[in-house]
């Protein structure tokens, strides 16, 4: 499941999300701190809003239950859902995550966490799967199995990804200044190679949600559930790095303030229209 929740690298603003990665959107933005259950009708109308299909919604309502997302409880001839244990608690390490991204370390005391992982070549799968999450959590390759972080705090989630490979691989982890040989910044342009791709996704976030104006509820329904959409994949792809080791001027700051502008002007009359359509007895 944890694959299947972690979200993709942004698609360019004029495609169309996939049904079920919107509704991971919808549970995460609008069900996650409800405290009630969510009649099928409202997630069909939140995400035909949204520009999904019904057969597609339906679908994706289908299969995300099928997979352990969500909790059938029939009423009648309506259903509602609940989402189930672990995936609250993946939506909420989620949107904590999400909620608390910066973009840019501030404070950095110089320090790097460092994993050193070998795992035999012949297990191509886990070495695929190791590089991904590990990619996904913000780490840096240096090749040869090194991984390097300036967030201690990730080494955690590097201790997750490791034990979830079975059998178990050699791994260790150890906290370092950078020395007196080399450049740092030499260090971590190899580690995360050029910033030019996620500097112009930052860029077309800001040219999609600056000048949006939604004039209903619907519309900042729509307009808040796609702005989250696209910022949910920001704190995955962006390393998070220190200011000194970012272009000038860059555009991950922008991106980050207008976001939070943005939820706040539309979150009370976007949340106002979800809610009208869950209603506390059977639709």
């Amino acid at each position: 499941m944890t694959d299947v929740l972690r979200p993709r690298a942004p698609a360019r603003p004029s495609a169309q999300p996939a049904a079920r990665s919107l509704l991971l959107t919808v549970l995460g933005e609008w069900v996650l701190d409800l405290d009630a259950p969510v009649w099928t009708v409202a997630l069909l109308r939140g995400l035909t809003a949204l520009g999904v299909r019904e057969k597609a919604a339906r679908q994706a309502i289908a299969r995300s239950a099928a997979d352990g997302w969500l909790e059938r409880d029939r009423v009648g001839r309506q259903v509602r859902w609940r989402l189930s244990d672990a995936t609250r608690g993946l939506l909420r390490r989620g949107a904590e995550r999400i909620y608390s991204f910066g973009g840019v370390t501030t404070g950095w005391d110089r320090r790097w966490l460092v994993v050193m992982v070998s795992v035999p070549e012949e297990r191509r799968d886990d070495r695929h799967r190791l590089r991904t999450r590990l990619a996904w959590a913000g780490f840096g390759s240096l090749g040869q199995g090194a991984w390097i972080t300036p967030h201690l705090d990730r080494e955690r989630e590097a201790r997750d990804v490791l034990a979830a490979l079975a059998p178990p691989v050699e791994a260790t982890s150890f906290v370092a200044h950078h020395g007196r040989i080399g450049d740092e910044r030499t260090l971590v342009a190899g580690a995360w190679g050029g910033l030019e791709a996620l500097e112009r996704h930052y860029r077309d976030f800001v040219a999609t949600f600056a000048g949006a104006d939604p004039s209903s509820q619907e519309e900042a329904f729509v307009a808040q559930t796609r702005m989250v959409h696209e910022w949910r994949t920001f704190p995955f792809l962006d390393p998070g790095l220190p200011e000194e080791f970012l272009p000038p001027g860059w555009k991950g700051l922008e991106a980050r303030a207008l976001f939070q502008r943005r939820h706040r002007e539309w979150a009370g009359a976007a949340r106002a229209w979800f809610r009208a359509g869950n209603p506390e007895r059977p639709p």
